[in-house]
């Protein structure tokens, strides 16, 4: 649609909301944290999802530092590179046995990083085969519409053209859908 000549564009809006983690029955701390949750709007069918121009493949960093991956989870969109450079003094590896992307870095030592591109959707659970309190996820979403909650569960997801959609929500302490 042209208004004069000039080139007019749908508006976009901004989607907000909250999620909450509920515990079980055996949560031993009053502390709410709602965080981590990743949350994504796949377009439902008929509308398709805005690609933007080809460029370089968006870069995210898991950094290995304190025997830990920073952060612990990651949202990422299919076709991501993820560096995971070894902050630590020590050697770490990166591996994933999951169906999401199977994977496995070797030992390397501090100072050093390499790099995996997730190329298709899934959840890709990580780990380091020398230190067993190393864990993260990466999840990689066919969609540039998403974003992971703060504490307090909110969330908030920009430039989402008109439609309607289906919105997904993944946690770590969810269980699966069952198909």
């Amino acid at each position: 649609m042209a208004l004069w000549g000039v080139p007019v564009q749908a508006q976009t809006v901004t989607v907000n909301g909250t999620v909450a983690i509920v515990a079980g029955s055996g949560s031993r701390s009053g502390k709410v944290d709602n965080s981590n949750a990743v949350v994504w709007l796949m377009p439902k069918a008929g509308l398709a999802v805005r690609r933007t121009s080809p460029s370089p493949r968006p870069h995210f960093k898991i950094l290995q530092q304190h025997k830990k991956f920073e952060p612990h989870i990651t949202a990422i969109p299919v076709g991501s590179v993820v560096d995971f450079p070894n902050l630590d003094p020590f050697f770490h590896n990166v591996f994933s046995m999951f169906d999401g992307k199977r994977f496995d870095l070797g030992l390397y030592e501090a100072g050093a990083s390499h790099a995996i591109t997730f190329d298709s959707p899934g959840i890709c659970y990580i780990f380091c085969n020398i230190h067993p309190e190393m864990s993260g996820a990466i999840i990689v979403v066919d969609s540039p519409y998403f974003t992971i909650s703060n504490q307090a569960g909110a969330f908030s997801i920009p430039s989402v053209p008109p439609g309607a959609y289906l919105l997904s929500v993944w946690h770590e302490r969810g269980k699966p859908e069952n198909p």
